[in-house]
């Protein structure tokens, strides 16, 4: 009968599973001895819980699940002869085994043998006969590196591990150029050729590494890089420790800089299944459309308080409607009085796998019929907001599913890129939408509307100017055709004249109008704006269980905040999370800072933040929420900017981990309105949830101490 292992194994495994599933497969085997017997019980006793420690937190990194594909981890094996370990290595076919990742962990007292060899000390070795009774290593190394998995990665926790550094040199020479070439195989040691294994260090370590990436580290990508995870370590070490604890690279085959799907970062979390690539409409800001359409105030908030607009909604749905195939819709309105939110709303509402999700269907079916866009309306959707024209082209050519080409030095990439969206639009055989919001905020206006969309003019003008084609033809139309729905700010208060908005004062309204001379222009901050923050206030006021005095309270604040529904939302979460909202209301300072607009607002707020269970220091929450500001572009990643940023302001000194205890609390607290959150260049970044807010932060004039509003300071 022959033995079940090795090639055997890999033959029934394949005969019974799909090629491709194995060859996804991600496994974990861990390699550890820990019960020696030459040494006093104390001693081994601490060495054994040292390895259990060591075991449970790979477990536990090596372990994620759910959002990931799992690791198949092998069951722990006793170690305890050389014949043990050569069995592991036949019984799970490593030699011959495919898959993924594999990550070998090996751990437990190493040899340097007189030659320089390493060698693993099992209980039943003995001494001066490591050939015999000890394993090399480098052969447990050797049978990972050289199997068919397509990515590995060895990790040696033993005494000596350094030493390995020259046989691996040689060892690795003999694995082929084709291996080499197409997959990621690499080496770390924890212990130097002359150190010995403090077993209990590299756990408290591994978890200080697994506890900062899911939280300040900010890494968004689905695996990190050797590179990453190497500094991030030594991020964790004390600085007496960095020079005797630090990982040692022995072999580098991935490239440092590359993610390897042996290392899964466990901050990495999706979005909702709501927006995103391909069927749905996402932007690199994942939770701005559902922010700006539920009107929320806390990511966490799973409500759809957003009331009102009635009609400026169905007017919106009617855009998107089939019979509307061409045109340009532009949406505007004075800062904060809720443009995004109309767009956003669109966004989200014409989002099939939004509109099944239990959470929001209700909210989908207490909507007017005729004020909901149909299902998948909008095909592609971006925040321009500091985005430059090269920026802009690339992030709609990734929402429609086209990946940009590669640029040349001497190219311009927005040309090059602009003439994708061209060549997607003419040969999608079906209308295209393109959703692009916050165009005021962008770092290239001009050329954005220009080169970019003004591209796209040709496919935008209405069926009835489109030779050849009559207002009547079926609406199934095959010709090119493209809707855009543009979100921008206008400073001017609204003046109407023969149905069309007047100029803002930057002139970007009237660019786009002489782009799209037939564009439609509708406003956000007309006379009923005030009905609608009253409904909206109510739904957040009801939101903290006060319905009693809801109704009263909306009615006679919303007038003071109208046309701001920014002001809105920061005064209703107040007011929802005040013990007494019916007393806040009538209070005499809050009213007075509630006339102050966003700035009256936010010196309330921070003045409660110290005040809050696990509340931080209000000159703390200002000098984060200012270094946020300063940031530009897409924000300022937690790691160790964040605080280095907010030191410049603040004028006393704080130790790092006093930093990321109180910098989780603002992202946890009240003041967590007041930011959202991107990603740039694969981090994390946080930045004030509307320009309005910037305004306040970069007045540095302004203290934001309680009482009236300084020279200078900024109303909404």
């Amino acid at each position: 009968m022959r033995h079940m292992g090795g090639d055997v194994r890999w033959e029934i495994a394949l005969a019974g599973a799909d090629v491709e599933d194995l060859d996804q497969q991600r496994t974990l085997l861990t390699v550890a001895v820990r019960d020696y017997d030459d040494v006093d019980d104390d001693e081994a006793e601490e060495f054994a819980e040292g390895i259990d420690e060591q075991l449970e937190v790979v477990a536990q990194w090596w372990g994620v699940g759910g959002l990931l594909p799992e690791f198949r981890q092998v069951p722990r094996r006793e170690l305890t002869s050389r014949d043990d370990i050569e069995a592991l290595l036949r019984d799970e076919g490593v030699r011959e085994m495919r898959g993924l990742a594999l990550v070998l962990f090996i751990t437990g007292h190493g040899i340097a043998g007189p030659s320089g060899s390493h060698f693993l000390r099992l209980p039943q070795s003995v001494q001066r006969r490591h050939l015999a009774t000890a394993v090399r290593t480098s052969d447990i190394i050797a049978a990972a590196l050289d199997s068919h998995v397509k990515n590995v990665l060895v990790i040696v926790n033993a005494c000596y591990a350094g030493k390995l550094d020259r046989e691996l040199t040689d060892l690795v020479k003999d694995i082929g150029p084709e291996r080499w070439q197409r997959c990621q195989l690499d080496v770390l040691v924890t212990c130097d050729h002359n150190q010995t294994v403090q077993v209990r260090r590299f756990p408290t370590v591994l978890r200080s590494v697994y506890n900062r990436l899911r939280t300040s580290a900010g890494i968004t990508t689905e695996y990190l890089s050797v590179a990453e995870f190497m500094a991030e370590y030594e991020r964790a070490l004390r600085t007496s420790d960095r020079r005797l604890h630090r990982l040692r690279r022995l072999v580098d085959g991935s490239g440092y800089e590359a993610p390897s799907p042996c290392l899964p970062n466990p901050g990495y979390r999706h979005a909702k299944e709501l927006l995103g690539p391909g069927e749905r409409q996402a932007t690199t800001a994942e939770h701005y459309w559902l922010d700006r359409a539920t009107g929320r105030t806390q990511e966490s908030d799973d409500g759809w308080y957003f009331r009102g607009r009635k009609v400026l909604n169905r007017k919106v749905a009617e855009f998107l409607s089939p019979q509307h195939q061409r045109g340009v819709l532009l949406v505007t309105g004075s800062a904060g009085s809720g443009k995004s939110a109309v767009v956003a709303r669109a966004v989200v509402l014409s989002d099939s796998r939004f509109r099944a999700d239990p959470l929001f269907k209700a909210a989908v079916e207490l909507t007017d019929p005729e004020a909901v866009p149909p299902e998948g309306a909008v095909t592609a959707a971006v925040l321009a907001h500091r985005r430059n024209a090269a920026q802009v082209a690339g992030d709609l050519l990734r929402e429609l599913g086209v990946r940009p080409e590669n640029v040349g030095p001497a190219e311009d990439q927005v040309v090059r890129w602009k003439g994708q969206v061209l060549d997607f639009v003419r040969t999608a055989g079906r209308p295209i939408t393109l959703v692009i919001d916050g165009l005021d905020e962008a770092l290239e206006r001009q050329r954005i509307v220009h080169d970019v969309l003004g591209s796209l003019s040709q496919f935008c003008q209405p069926a009835a100017a489109v030779p050849g084609q009559r207002q009547e033809d079926d609406p199934a139309v095959t010709e090119p055709a493209v809707r855009l729905l543009i979100g921008i700010r206008s400073t001017r208060p609204p003046l109407v004249s023969e149905g069309r908005a007047a100029d803002d004062d930057h002139g970007l309204l009237n660019e786009l109008r002489q782009v799209f001379p037939t564009a439609a222009v509708e406003r956000t901050d007309s006379e009923d704006t005030a009905a609608d923050i009253e409904e909206y206030l109510y739904a957040l006021i009801c939101a903290g269980g006060h319905q009693e005095s809801a109704r009263t309270i909306a009615a006679d604040v919303a007038p003071v905040l109208a046309p701001s529904f920014i002001d809105a939302r920061l005064a209703g979460e107040q007011l929802r999370q005040a013990d007494d909202p019916a007393a806040l209301a009538v209070n005499a300072q809050w009213q007075r800072e509630l006339r102050q607009g966003i700035r009256g607002l936010l010196v309330q707020d921070l003045r409660l933040v110290e005040q809050d269970e696990d509340g931080i220091p209000r000159d703390v929450a200002l000098s984060l929420l200012r270094a946020a500001a300063f940031a530009q572009g897409a924000g300022v990643p937690w790691s160790d900017i964040w605080p280095q940023m907010a030191g410049v302001f603040l004028r006393r000194k704080l130790g790092r981990e006093e930093w990321d205890v109180l910098i989780k609390r603002l992202l946890a607290g009240r003041l967590s309105g007041y930011l959202a959150h991107d990603h740039e260049d694969d981090r994390v970044v946080y930045r004030p949830a509307h320009e309005a807010l910037t305004d306040v932060l970069m007045n540095a004039d302004d203290d934001l101490a309680p009482g009236d509003q300084p020279d200078g300071g900024s109303e909404t």
